[in-house]
């Protein structure tokens, strides 16, 4: 792949004496959807969180390898991780307003970089609501406390508010299995519409769902990375015997 996004070489991941995470190698393309696909408990949202160092939050993790994300090596950078992690919006599977209201969870991470001009902030939570089809729904009620919201538009809510903060990566988790499918599909489209400016990855056991969005996929099983490559082709010709019984529904 020529200038990946990222590119993953080696990277073996413990947690205590348990290896969730076995000689991992990818390449992610710019501005496209990557699926990372696999049946549960596979490591799919372990080498999700690995991008953005949240696996660091567990204090008997031990990593090898690198991950290079526009040619640096965040396993190793001295650079700050909080830097680091501005670089990617994160999206999990349920959606987790600040307890605040609508305005404030959008304006909350402009405002701790610096930005407090009220009338910036009010042209900027506007621009990222209707980023997420959400600014005519609550335009009305943005002093309305978040959680009042559905469980749909705060999962819009919290991508609005990690678009927010400058990312040019989008990690999603699992971002619809708690939503209806009229709002599964809200978010579905509106990632199709966001890969044109960001480069997105997303975690997912819906097969349905891959095969709507993908451009790029990565086959997990029991920690490994089974296949990976554009989307047409593994679906249409997989080359590994998993992969095509993952694809008939022989094991989820």
């Amino acid at each position: 792949m020529e200038n990946p996004k990222i590119a993953i070489s080696d990277l073996n991941l413990f947690i205590g004496k348990q290896h969730i995470l076995k000689n991992i190698n990818a390449e992610i393309p710019s501005k496209k959807i990557t699926v990372i696909l696999g049946p549960s408990g596979c490591g799919k949202t372990t080498l999700l969180k690995s991008l953005n160092r949240l696996t660091d939050l567990n204090t008997d993790v031990k990593v090898s390898g690198s991950i290079m994300i526009d040619n640096e090596d965040i396993l190793t950078t001295k650079r700050d991780i909080t830097d680091i992690r501005k670089k990617m919006g994160l999206l999990a599977q349920r959606p987790y307003p600040l307890p605040m209201n609508i305005y404030n969870n959008i304006a909350y991470g402009l405002r701790i970089s610096g930005r407090k001009n009220k009338r910036f902030l009010d042209k900027r939570v506007e621009h990222y609501l209707r980023q997420v089809n959400l600014w005519e729904e609550v335009k009305d009620r943005l002093r309305d406390p978040a959680a009042a919201l559905s469980i749909g538009q705060q999962q819009r809510l919290c991508l609005a508010r990690g678009l927010a903060v400058d990312p040019d990566i989008i990690l999603a988790d699992e971002p619809t299995s708690a939503l209806d499918p009229i709002s599964s599909q809200t978010i579905e489209e509106k990632f199709i519409e966001l890969k044109n400016n960001y480069t997105i990855i997303l975690v997912t056991h819906i097969l349905r769902q891959a095969r709507r969005i993908a451009d790029h996929v990565i086959f997990m099983y029991l920690g490994e990375i089974i296949e990976q490559g554009p989307a047409a082709q593994i679906f249409e010709n997989p080359q590994e015997e998993k992969t095509k019984s993952y694809f008939q529904g022989m094991f989820y």
